[in-house]
């Protein structure tokens, strides 16, 4: 349980930086597959945001109290 311990801490310290990579992975794809696919690049970007989000503010919290 140490890895995913230290995967959602590194998530909530950089959870902007990831929201970057998640809009950057779909503008590519996007291009990739010329549009074909944006209605379901939309869907999973935003599936990937609200992961992100359920884990830095469970993980967050969490982590916050450790360090007080």
């Amino acid at each position: 349980m140490g890895f995913l311990d230290k995967a959602k801490d590194l998530l909530s310290n950089n959870a902007d930086k990831v929201d970057t990579v998640i809009d950057k992975a779909g503008d590519i794809v996007d291009q990739k597959t010329q549009g074909k696919y944006a209605s379901t690049v939309d869907k999973v970007q935003e599936a990937a945001r609200k992961a992100v989000q359920d884990n830095t503010d469970a993980g967050g919290s969490d982590g916050d109290a450790g360090q007080r």
